[in-house]
């Protein structure tokens, strides 16, 4: 993944977390879904963000938060799902 898209979904991140009133920095390991820090709803308005910006279809996949649930498993996912 190229670096304008990764700042750009850290952006989405750091934008609901503030929404949210957490000011905490967020690391490229940090657990976003897993640790609570942000709910299912906001995990499937992402999900539903990344089929519309990627073309990524998840009723294809057999999807578990895991595979989402930071910023680094997140370019990783996107990397193994999109062709260049």
């Amino acid at each position: 993944m190229d670096n304008i898209r990764k700042q750009k979904i850290r952006e989405y991140f750091l934008e609901i977390l503030q929404l949210q009133s957490d000011d905490q920095s967020l690391a490229d390991n940090d657990s976003l879904f897993v640790s609570g820090r942000l709910d299912s709803f906001s995990m499937m308005m992402f999900v539903m963000h990344l089929e519309k910006e990627f073309g990524i279809d998840f009723a294809a996949l057999d999807f578990d938060v895991n595979l989402i649930d930071s910023l680094s498993e997140i370019e990783l996912f996107i990397d193994s799902h999109v062709s260049v």
